[in-house]
């Protein structure tokens, strides 16, 4: 035990308490069952988070290392187990679980990283119907991205040369399963979209469990596909067997002998239905020369066909006619005109617009005299009385007042007059305003006027 003179400081007793918890064997690799809540991952890849069950909670964190071999987000609400180490964190003095590996609880982890990404990229649109891109009908080149040596490259090479042997195929060989797997599935589709000469992808393998198809999972090869301007056709273990791939590419097929039927036609079927349609080409061909034949010959016995000259020589009998007609109608509409514009003629003049045209400036001229004699009355008229005014208002204005030796007394300073001796006292300054200039003064003494 601790003494009162032993005491330790804070960081002291956390030190303590975090080396007895590491030094704990049971502690040292736990197990922990428990639901995820106040999950964050932080930008620099660490996850923060806590679990807890009906009675309790812990906090916890499983750093960037550790998290990146997870094949599933947790986010909160997950019931989840966390293997780890217990310690104490020392700056909150809080006791965490520090996760080095974790997995989903009930559910197995591939299926819960395969409906997270599912339901991710779905969101994003990556699996829309209107982004898929129609196969070539008659490719030159396919490229196929699969193991070598496999069944699934042999059956997609024969299949192709038995129903299409004119068709190129190229081979772009990676591994299908393990670490190393998505990277070069990822690799192959983008160096395959880099060549001008190929015209459909098949990318798949053979059957498999989960685990082995996972390659065909991952984000990274799914987004390869999705960005491809080349169609993809997926064929990814067996019928039952579907990955996301199958959902981002242009189009599923159930095993890789069905992708290199979907991918190029049975050569021999084409030249059947080629023979078909030749055989149907010729015979309504024939039916068409026959109802030509026929109609020609219907042709030949109308009497206008068999003595043509006949019948030109009428329209253009009809023609001349025609044209007579048109040469007297033109006429006529002329001549109907000229009488117009002559009766138009006589009736202008007959109204002697040029008589009327200088009585109307004659009156236009006196009308200006008038109006500038009235101007002028009127103008003298207004100068009379505006000086009347003038001399009126001259004779009561205050400086003729003034002249007569009146004046206007004012306090010193303001302009406020003074109407009355009750307004000063002896001491107080004036200016007397008088009609030739100003005096400053100052009263010594005031007198009343009385009514005597």
């Amino acid at each position: 035990m601790f003494t009162q003179r032993q005491a330790l400081s804070v960081t002291e007793l956390v030190r303590y308490l975090r080396t007895i918890l590491e030094e704990d064997e049971g502690l040292f690799s736990v197990w922990v069952r428990g639901e995820i809540s106040n999950f964050h991952h932080h930008v620099r890849g660490h996850m923060y988070f806590t679990l807890k069950d009906e009675s309790s909670r812990i906090r916890a964190v499983m750093f960037a290392g550790n998290n990146r071999r997870l094949r599933f987000m947790p986010r909160d609400g997950d019931q989840v187990l966390a293997r780890g180490y217990v310690s104490m964190y020392e700056r909150d003095g809080q006791v965490q679980l520090y996760v080095l590996e974790m997995q989903p609880d009930g559910v197995g982890e591939l299926y819960v990283a395969f409906q997270r990404l599912k339901e991710k990229l779905e969101a994003e649109g990556l699996f829309d119907a209107e982004l898929k891109k129609p196969l070539p009908f008659l490719p030159q080149r396919v490229g196929v991205i699969t193991a070598p040596g496999g069944a699934a490259v042999r059956d997609i090479i024969t299949t192709l040369r038995r129903r299409y042997p004119i068709a190129q195929v190229l081979i772009y060989p990676v591994p299908v399963q393990g670490e190393e797997a998505p990277q070069a599935i990822a690799d192959a589709l983008d160096f395959m979209n880099r060549r001008e000469d190929v015209d459909v992808l098949i990318v798949g393998r053979g059957g498999g469990s989960l685990e082995e198809l996972w390659a065909f999972n991952e984000e990274k090869v799914v987004r390869s596909i999705h960005r491809s301007r080349i169609p993809v056709v997926s064929a990814v273990g067996h019928e039952t067997d579907v990955t996301i791939s199958d959902l981002a590419a242009d189009v599923r097929a159930a095993t890789p002998t069905a992708a290199a039927e979907l991918v190029a036609p049975s050569l021999q079927e084409l030249e059947d239905r080629l023979a078909v349609l030749a055989d149907r080409l010729g015979r309504s061909l024939e039916k068409l020369l026959l109802r030509k034949r026929e109609r020609l010959e219907g042709l030949r016995s109308l009497a206008a066909l068999q003595h043509p000259r006949r019948r030109l020589r009428q329209y253009e009998q009809r023609l001349d006619q025609l044209s007579w007609d048109l040469e007297k109608a033109l006429r006529a509409r002329l001549e109907w005109r000229r009488h117009r514009l002559e009766h138009l003629v006589s009736r202008l003049a007959a109204r002697r617009p040029a008589e009327k045209i200088s009585s109307l400036r004659e009156r236009l001229e006196r009308l200006e005299r008038s109006c500038a004699a009235s101007m002028i009355h009127l103008l003298r008229n207004r100068r009379a009385l505006w000086e009347s005014r003038v001399g009126r208002l001259d004779s009561l204005s205050p400086l003729k007042v003034m002249g007569r030796g009146y004046s206007l007394v004012y306090r010193y300073g303001e302009q406020r007059l003074v109407r009355s001796v009750s307004e000063v006292e002896p001491g107080d300054l004036l200016r007397v305003r008088l009609s030739d200039g100003q005096i400053d003064c100052q009263v010594w003494g005031r007198e009343a006027l009385t009514d005597e």
